[in-house]
């Protein structure tokens, strides 16, 4: 098993993607445009012609290379057919020395146990379409009804395709306060966005009131018969309102009956499991990984 790595300028990103399009377990994030725009700096590892390839995304500090996880990249890893946990093991362990820390995530199809190294598990919840609305709506939790009819007795009104800066100005003002998400990297979202749109494979959702406030808003990616519930924004006002309910009853409705699964990327927080759950989600368990081979001088500092 000859497992190549090769910095970012000789990867074959037409190849490249073309294992993510068949990949068993391709994921939006892994897609060569999606990495040049979300990650600092990335690098492959490919096993035989692109069979199977892992995206190594990359920084630098104080001279030590690191793996970190780029923003709006719910989980990366090994990509392919036939994904083993002896393969997994194989390109873990082909990772670079350089890469002297690790804190990355891996997607689904890599959630084996590994001997070599120790994963930790991470949570998402997914739901899929394949049945009718009607049918996904009676497993909806009791509240979500009641907030989805709430919404609509407040004549708030459902808009499509809203243009993507609501969504990210809404989506600013709620996470200022707590998130390390700059503005150059809604810059880069909004690019990957735009790029996905150009395909009919984007699309924003937003809920206003009656006099055109809007009060929740989302933007949703589509790959790999996925839906990705992948940014979202509120305003406070539609919280005691349910706007978020009637937002994600929304899209369901629009797309129930299809071979497509909901895809919320998340989450490891209990009150925002409970809510995806609430519309009858199931739980997606992928792992995560730190590796720490700093000196130890700088392991002191990293503490």
């Amino acid at each position: 098993m000859v497992i190549n790595y090769l910095p970012y300028q000789q990867v074959d990103k037409q190849k490249w993607d073309a294992c993510i399009d068949q990949a068993d377990n391709g994921l939006v994030y892994a897609y060569s445009f999606y990495l040049d725009a979300m990650s600092k700096h990335w690098d492959g590892l490919i096993l035989g012609d692109y069979e199977v390839v892992m995206p190594l995304t990359w920084s630098k500090k104080y001279g030590v290379h690191y793996l970190y996880q780029p923003f709006f990249t719910a989980s990366l890893g090994i990509f392919g057919k036939n994904i083993s946990a002896v393969l997994v093991n194989a390109f873990l362990k082909a990772v670079p020395a350089k890469f002297k820390y690790w804190d990355i995530y891996l997607n689904h199809g890599n959630y084996f146990e590994q001997a070599d190294f120790k994963l930790y598990d991470r949570v998402n919840y997914v739901l899929p379409l394949n049945e009718s609305y009607e049918t996904i709506y009676a497993k909806y939790r009791d509240n979500i009804k009641r907030n989805i009819k709430k919404t609509a007795r407040l004549n708030c009104v459902i808009k499509k395709d809203i243009n993507i800066d609501q969504v990210i100005f809404l989506a600013k003002e709620q996470a200022k306060k707590f998130s390390l998400i700059t503005s150059a990297d809604y810059d880069h979202f909004k690019k990957v966005y735009q790029y996905l749109q150009g395909l009919n494979k984007a699309t924003a959702y937003g809920i206003c009131m009656p006099a055109d406030e809007l009060v929740a808003s989302c933007a949703l990616f589509f790959s790999h018969q996925r839906i990705y519930y992948i940014l979202v924004g509120n305003h406070p006002n539609g919280k005691t309102i349910g706007a978020s309910h009637a937002l994600i009853d929304a899209f369901i409705r629009d797309h129930a009956g299809q071979n497509l699964t909901v895809d919320f990327e998340g989450s490891d927080i209990k009150n925002v499991a409970f809510f995806y759950s609430s519309f009858g989600a199931r739980e997606e368990k992928y792992p995560g990984i730190q590796v720490n081979r700093l000196p130890k001088i700088l392991q002191l500092f990293k503490k």
